[in-house]
C-alpha cells in the first residue's frame, strides 16, 4: 500500500511545486516508508508524488511516479491490481514488454492498450490513483469499485490538490481548514463524514467507483463532476442467474469465488498473514487461505479484559483447528488511555466508530510479524449480517399499517411521554452495566421510537434506526444543518424488499464512509496493508443477485457464509451470532478515561470553541457519568471531535 499525493498548479504558488509535494509526501510517509518520489510536468503545472510499501516487485523497478511506455500517461498508484497477472500475460501475448514485475507497470501498459476506462472494467483489485493524459491535459483522479482506498481532494488558494489523507494539505503554505457546518452535521448523525464532503469545507472525497476529472484549464475555484464507471444495481446483470440457483448450487459458486479472491489476494513478495476474530467472516478466509498454503499462516487477534467485549477464545479455538500460527493480545484500558491522543491523527477528521481502537493495536500487533494481512471486512453487508436488518424489517412492518397522521400522534404521545417521566422513571429501571456502571435501555427506546414513528419511508427509517442521538449535540454557533437533508447520499434503489435496500445503501454509504476508514487508517498507521477477499466485485455482484432467502432465514442473517464455513469447520465453532468488534468506551469514559474527557467537555471550552450546544452535551455528559443513561455513542461522537478540533490549532 501506498501514499498518493499532488498538484495541478493555477496560479502562483510560494515555493516550487515539487517542494511542496515532497512535503505533503512526507506526511504520508507511515503509508509508504519503503519509498518515496516526485514527478512534475514539463511545464510545472502537473505535480505527482508518491510514498511506497513495496509488496509486489521490491526493485527500483516498481518506483513511482511512473510512465507508461508511451509516455502519454503518468501515474501515482495506490493500491493493489490483484489479477495483474492475468492481464500482464495478455498484454504480452499482444506485444507489450514489461521491465519489472510490479502490477503499476502492468497497469500503465494497460492504459496504452485499452484507455483508461476500459483497463478500469478489466481490473480486480483495490486502489486510489492519479493519471495524468498529457495528451487531453486531464488529471483523472480515480478510486475503486467499493472505496478501499481513499483519495481527497479540493483547492488550496489557487493549486487543485490531491491526496490520500488530509493531514498531507497542511503541508501547502496555503492551506486553510475551516469547518464545514453540514458536515460536522452529519459527523454527529453518524460518527463519520460520509462521502462525497470532508471535515473541511474545501476538501472532498472521490467517491468509490468514479473517475473525477479535471483539466488543466479548470477554474480556480471549481468542483470537478465524479463520473461512476461502477455501480452495483448496473452490476447485477453480470450475474442473472444467482437469482434462480438452488441452494447447493450457490453455495459451490460462492466457494469458487471466494477461493479466486483469496488466491489473487494472497499474491505478495512480502511477510502475509490474516484478522482473525473467530467470527464467520475472517474465519472463513483464514480457513480458506490455509487450504491453499503449504505453510500455517500468521493469524492475529485481539481480546478485552471486559469478557462481554472478549473474542479471543473463540478466536484460538478456530486457528487450533485450522492449525494457523496464531498470535494474540489483550487490549486495556490503560493501552487504549496511551493510544487516544494519536486518534485525530491518525484520522484526520472527526472519527467516532469506537472500534478503532482495537483496530489500531491489532495491526501494530500484526505488524511486527507482516507486511500484509488478509481480512473478512464487507461480508456482512452482501450478506446480511446485521441485526439492524431484521429490527428495521420488524419495525417497517408495523409502521407500514399506520397512516403518517397516526404516526405524528403516536410520536407526540411518546415524547410527552419521555419528558414526564424521564426523570421520575430513569433511575429505577436502570440494570446492572459493565463496570458497575447503569445503563436504561428504556429510555434509549423511548428516544430512538419517536424518531422512528416520524420516518416517513423506509429510507427514512433505515437512516433514524442508524443514526445516533445526534440532537443532543446540535451544533448551534456555526450553523451546522441536523435535519438530515445534507445527508449521506440517496442511495435508496426502492427494490420492493426493505432488507435488500438496507444492505446497498450499506455497501454504497456506510462501508466506504466508515469500516473502509477505521481500516485503512488503522492499518497505515502501522505500515500493514490490508486486504478484503469479500470486496472483489465478483462477491459483491453476485451476492447482489441471490435472493433473500440465501442471506436472511428464520431470524439469522448470512445464511450461505454459515453454510458455507461447514466446509472447513464443524458445528460447535461457528458462532451462532454476530458480536461487534468494538471497544467498552461507555465504561472505560466513565472510569479510566474520566480525566480526558471532562477536559474535552469543560463548560468553559465548549462555549470557546463554538461549535457544540453547551447545555445538551453537559447533560448528557452528566447522565452518562451518574449511569441515567448509557449515551455512550454520542458521547464518544463528542469527544472524538473535540479532540480532532484540539489538534488544528497545534
Amino acid at each position: 500500500m501506498c501514499g498518493i499525493a499532488g498538484i495541478l498548479a493555477r496560479g502562483r504558488t510560494p515555493g516550487l511545486p515539487e517542494q511542496i509535494v515532497a512535503q505533503m509526501t512526507e506526511r504520508l510517509r507511515h503509508r509508504g516508508p519503503d519509498d518515496s518520489g516526485v514527478w512534475s510536468s514539463p511545464d510545472g503545472s502537473v505535480c505527482l508524488g508518491h510514498r511506497r510499501l513495496s509488496i509486489i516487485d521490491l526493485s527500483q523497478s516498481g518506483h513511482q511516479p511512473m510512465a507508461s511506455r508511451s509516455n502519454r500517461y503518468q501515474l501515482t498508484f495506490n493500491g493493489e491490481i490483484y489479477n495483474y497477472p492475468e492481464l500482464r500475460r495478455e498484454l504480452l501475448s499482444a506485444g507489450h514488454s514489461f521491465r519489472g514485475r510490479s502490477d503499476t507497470e502492468v497497469l500503465l501498459a494497460a492504459f496504452d492498450a485499452w484507455g483508461v476506462v476500459g483497463t478500469l472494467g478489466r481490473t480486480v483489485g483495490m486502489y486510489a490513483m492519479a493519471v495524468w493524459d498529457s495528451e487531453t491535459r486531464e488529471l483523472l483522479l480515480i478510486r475503486d469499485r467499493l472505496g478501499e482506498k481513499p483519495l481527497y481532494y479540493g483547492w488550496v488558494g489557487s493549486d487543485f490538490v490531491f491526496a490520500s489523507e488530509l493531514k498531507a494539505f497542511r503541508a501547502h503554505p496555503n492551506w486553510v481548514g475551516n469547518v464545514s457546518p453540514n458536515a460536522l452535521g452529519m459527523y454527529l448523525r453518524h460518527s463519520y463524514v460520509p462521502e462525497p464532503w470532508s471535515i473541511f469545507e474545501s476538501v472532498r472525497k472521490v467517491p468509490a467507483g468514479s473517475i473525477t476529472t479535471v483539466t488543466s484549464n479548470v477554474e480556480v475555484g471549481a468542483w470537478p463532476t465524479a463520473s461512476p464507471y461502477w455501480m452495483l444495481p448496473e452490476a447485477e446483470p453480470l450475474v442473472p442467474s444467482a437469482r434462480s440457483m438452488s441452494d447447493s448450487s450457490a453455495l459451490d459458486a460462492l466457494e469458487i469465488l471466494l477461493a479466486d479472491a483469496i488466491k489473487g489476494q494472497m499474491l505478495s513478495d512480502a511477510p502475509l498473514g490474516a484478522f482473525l476474530s473467530g467470527g464467520v467472516d475472517s474465519s472463513l478466509v483464514v480457513a480458506a487461505m490455509q487450504r491453499k498454503s503449504d505453510r500455517p499462516i500468521r493469524t492475529f487477534t485481539i481480546g478485552f479484559e471486559e469478557p462481554d467485549h472478549d473474542e479471543s477464545g473463540q478466536a484460538a479455538a478456530v486457528a487450533q483447528h485450522l492449525g494457523t500460527d496464531h498470535t494474540e493480545s489483550i487490549v486495556t484500558a490503560g493501552m487504549a488511555r496511551e493510544l487516544i491522543p494519536e486518534l485525530p491523527l491518525i484520522y484526520d477528521e472527526p472519527f467516532a466508530d469506537a472500534s478503532q481502537i482495537p483496530t489500531i493495536i491489532l495491526s501494530r500487533l500484526a505488524a511486527g510479524h507482516v507486511k500484509v494481512c488478509l481480512t473478512g471486512d464487507g461480508a456482512d453487508e452482501s450478506f446480511g449480517g446485521y441485526g439492524r436488518y431484521l429490527n428495521a424489517a420488524r419495525a417497517n412492518d408495523r409502521l407500514e399499517g399506520l397512516p403518517p397522521f397516526g404516526r405524528r400522534i403516536a410520536a407526540a404521545g411518546v415524547d410527552l411521554f419521555r419528558r414526564a417521566l424521564w426523570y421520575g422513571l430513569a433511575k429505577p429501571v436502570v440494570s446492572p452495566a459493565i463496570g458497575g456502571a447503569a445503563t436504561t435501555l428504556f429510555g434509549d427506546r423511548l428516544v430512538k421510537g419517536a424518531e422512528v414513528l416520524r420516518s416517513v419511508d423506509r429510507g427514512s427509517l433505515y437512516q433514524t434506526m442508524t443514526a445516533h442521538h445526534w440532537r443532543l449535540a446540535a451544533a448551534q454557533a456555526k450553523g451546522a444543518s441536523l435535519d438530515g437533508s445534507s445527508g449521506p447520499l440517496g442511495t435508496w434503489l426502492g427494490s420492493g424488499v426493505f432488507e435488500q435496500d438496507m444492505m446497498h445503501r450499506d455497501l454504497m454509504e456506510y462501508l466506504p464512509g466508515d469500516l473502509l476508514v477505521k481500516v485503512d487508517r488503522a492499518a497505515m498507521s502501522a505500515s500493514l496493508e490490508t486486504r478484503a477477499p469479500f470486496l472483489d466485485h465478483r462477491i459483491v455482484e453476485f451476492a447482489s443477485g441471490l435472493p433473500l432467502s440465501q442471506k436472511i432465514e428464520r431470524g439469522s442473517g448470512k445464511i450461505l457464509l454459515r453454510r458455507l464455513l461447514k466446509r472447513f469447520l464443524p458445528g460447535a465453532l461457528i458462532r451462532p451470532e454476530k458480536r461487534g468488534f468494538t471497544a467498552p468506551v461507555g465504561e472505560w469514559v466513565r472510569g479510566p478515561l474520566r480525566d480526558w474527557a471532562e477536559d474535552l467537555l469543560d463548560e468553559r471550552r465548549l462555549r470557546d470553541d463554538g461549535y457544540l450546544d453547551v447545555a445538551s452535551v453537559r447533560a448528557m455528559w452528566r447522565q452518562h457519568v451518574d449511569g441515567v443513561h448509557d449515551w455512550r455513542q454520542p458521547v464518544w461522537d463528542v469527544l472524538m471531535f473535540q479532540a480532532w478540533l484540539a489538534t488544528q490549532s497545534s
